[in-house]
């Protein structure tokens, strides 16, 4: 038996629809990778005016940390690792808004997940971050608790211990100063 001449130039059915789904995921991952990471509104609205999440252990120097006897201060919890390239670019911003704002009571905290802990020193100290307050979190069961979602995120916990906002993303010089400032007056 012999087989009908294929049409050249044709592709046949099963290769094309392999490479348009291809194409097709490709672009996705591709348009998501680029898009801005906005919160949902939704998800806002929900981790608002919760008190914060238990954050309290060894940090990476040595020392202890509690997030109840920070009470009375603001607090930025950023989740951060050193294999994140955007949590590189903005740990410069987070140090500085604490230096920034540090003496009217902010204070700011990185909770580290999955890393190694000198990769997480020769970060800080590629960053100028060095000195930063951190929480190592090797196994990410802290960001659960926190309903992280993805390297960087960024709570900001009020003075009383409830969360104000949530930042999923590299948070800017902007964001910081449309949200820290309100939260000091008074």
């Amino acid at each position: 038996m012999r087989r009908p001449a294929r049409r050249p130039g044709r592709l046949r059915a099963g290769p094309a629809t392999v490479l348009a789904l291809t194409v097709a995921v490709g672009a996705l991952i591709a348009f998501g990778l680029r898009a801005p990471a906005t919160p949902n509104p939704g998800e806002l609205t929900a981790v608002t005016g919760r008190p914060a999440p238990a954050l309290a252990g060894a940090t990476l120097d040595g020392g202890r940390f509690a997030l109840t006897e920070a009470r009375g201060q603001v607090v930025l919890v950023n989740v951060f690792a050193s294999w994140c390239g955007p949590c590189r670019d903005e740990l410069p911003v987070l140090r500085e808004a604490e230096r920034t704002w540090s003496p009217r009571g902010v204070r700011l905290v990185g909770l580290n997940i999955r890393d190694g802990s000198d990769a997480v020193r020769a970060l800080l100290d590629e960053t100028g971050a060095a000195g930063l307050t951190v929480v190592p979190d090797p196994d990410g069961t802290r960001a659960v608790e926190w309903g992280v979602r993805g390297v960087p995120e960024t709570f900001v916990v009020g003075r009383d211990g409830r969360l104000v906002d949530r930042r999923q993303g590299v948070v800017t010089r902007q964001w910081l100063e449309q949200r820290i400032p309100p939260l000091l007056a008074g």
